[in-house]
């Protein structure tokens, strides 16, 4: 090629990537071009007293709404200085490390950064693929990824469209110190469609739905199911008091919910007879939940709950004791029976089972699939992880068999995935004490000894 021609192509290379800097970064580079007018129009004093006024008035801003100061100036200022200082410094040695990059023909092809989103405790990079490339491969590559950007986990999460995705760099962990009990809320603010239960990894709450659904809870001993279970009945027990909420609960291990006996018995109702009583009530609930659909059947698609026909939470805390480890072999089946009649038609009607389990093997609970929204907690083993919350959970940043063995750490932390998104979320519930239970029993029935109840 002329030397000539050469020259040419590559000055027309310096100049469109001059012109995709200045578009890319047209905000910082529109106010540096303008102080620099007004110091060589003016003075250098005019910039800098115009840089003071701003200061000024962001530091007021800040003091009177940091909410919305953070908002639109605290977090697209990180954000920005985040890419360029972070990812796009990083970005080429990174991936061309990581594999994820292509050479054709001599010429290098690279997935191109689109945008950085900063959060309190992670950065969500949002990346066009190459052409042919999928999700999968940045998932092989994930540690690599977080190894080279200075990040302790990277997630991979689907974009906004197709060749797509966003990278879900966490920075520090957000859930390494417990939660206390959350406040009693009243009952106007009660939603069984979110109810608020812990908190998320990025800092936003932990919404539990109940309404219109069913959830699973895996977890091995001290993973914190207990915490899950009992910040979700104080989150509804203002529906409780107000008679449009009753929490039916089996206790096959005599431990956890006893706490709470005198709560369900004059809310709902309690077992944890093992020779029969507890999978009665099961049968009980599942001839109630028919009753309902016959009554309601032609007349409502939807479920309001009313005094007449309150929302009924179904608690049963070791769900592998009545579908396994039971010795009577008809009440297995019995149990297993209702269970499956409860939670295949029970969304519709106002029934919700909430159950809870150590092992998450499907001999041990071959039900689990009609159990639309799941947790998985502390796991034994990393197989157990998609046992619990479907294919490819772990793949996609669901790590639960590596959630720290320390109550203080992990007790609680877990990660969910709802039946509407195949992305599992990083939570953490509240612990809610012994204290806090006889605190809510005491509460909620003021004419009970509650130490004598306990």
């Amino acid at each position: 090629m002329p030397e000539g021609l050469v020259l040419i192509v590559n000055l027309v290379r310096a100049a469109v990537r001059t012109l995709v800097f200045l578009i890319r970064n047209i905000v910082p580079v529109s106010v540096a071009s303008a102080l620099a007018w007004l110091g060589y129009r003016f003075g250098w004093t005019v910039p800098v007293l115009l840089l003071v006024l701003v200061a000024v008035g962001l530091s007021v801003w800040a003091v009177a709404d940091r909410p919305s100061a953070v908002r639109w100036v605290v977090r697209p200022a990180r954000s920005w200085w985040r890419r360029v200082s972070v990812y796009r410094r990083d970005w080429q040695p990174v991936l061309v490390t990581a594999g994820l990059t292509k050479v054709h023909k001599g010429r290098e092809y690279l997935p191109s950064l689109v945008r950085v989103r900063c959060g309190p405790t992670s950065d969500r990079v949002l990346v066009r693929m190459l052409k042919g490339q999928a999700p999968d491969a940045w998932e092989k590559v994930s540690v690599n990824l977080a190894h080279g950007f200075g990040a302790s986990l990277v997630r991979v999460r689907d974009g906004d469209r197709p060749g797509r995705i966003w990278l879900e760099f966490v920075r520090r962990d957000a859930l390494a110190e417990p939660i206390p009990a959350l406040p009693i809320l009243d009952p106007a603010d009660v939603d069984l469609s979110g109810l608020l239960i812990g908190r998320q990894e990025d800092g936003s709450p932990w919404r539990l739905r109940l309404l219109g659904t069913h959830v699973l809870i895996a977890g091995a001993t001290g993973a914190g199911k207990g915490s899950v279970i009992w910040s979700t009945i104080r989150a509804v027990l203002p529906l409780m008091l107000g008679g449009l909420v009753e929490v039916w609960a089996i206790d096959p291990k005599r431990m956890e919910l006893s706490f709470g006996r005198a709560l369900f018995e004059r809310y709902g109702r309690y077992s944890d007879d093992p020779k029969g009583g507890m999978v009665e009530l099961l049968e009980a609930a599942a001839q109630d939940m028919n009753a309902r659909a016959e009554r309601f059947a032609g007349l409502t698609r939807s479920f309001t709950p009313t005094h007449e026909f309150p929302f009924r939470v179904i608690v049963v805390d070791e769900l592998a004791f009545l579908t396994a480890y039971c010795p009577e072999r008809d009440l297995r089946r019995r149990a297993e029976s209702a269970l499956a009649v409860l939670t295949s038609q029970g969304r519709s009607v106002g029934y919700c089972v909430i159950g809870a389990q150590q092992d998450a093997r499907k001999e041990v609970n071959n039900l689990r699939n009609l159990f639309p929204d799941r947790i998985a907690l502390r796991l034994d083993e990393d197989e157990q992880v998609d046992m619990v919350l479907g294919d490819g959970a772990r793949d996609r940043g669901a790590l639960a068999d590596q959630i720290s063995s320390l109550p203080e750490v992990g007790a609680g932390v877990g990660f969910v995935r709802l039946e509407t998104s195949p992305d599992p979320v990083r939570v953490r519930a509240a612990y809610v004490s012994d204290h806090d239970i006889r605190a809510m029993v005491a509460f909620a029935l003021p004419d009970v000894d509650v130490e004598g109840a306990a």
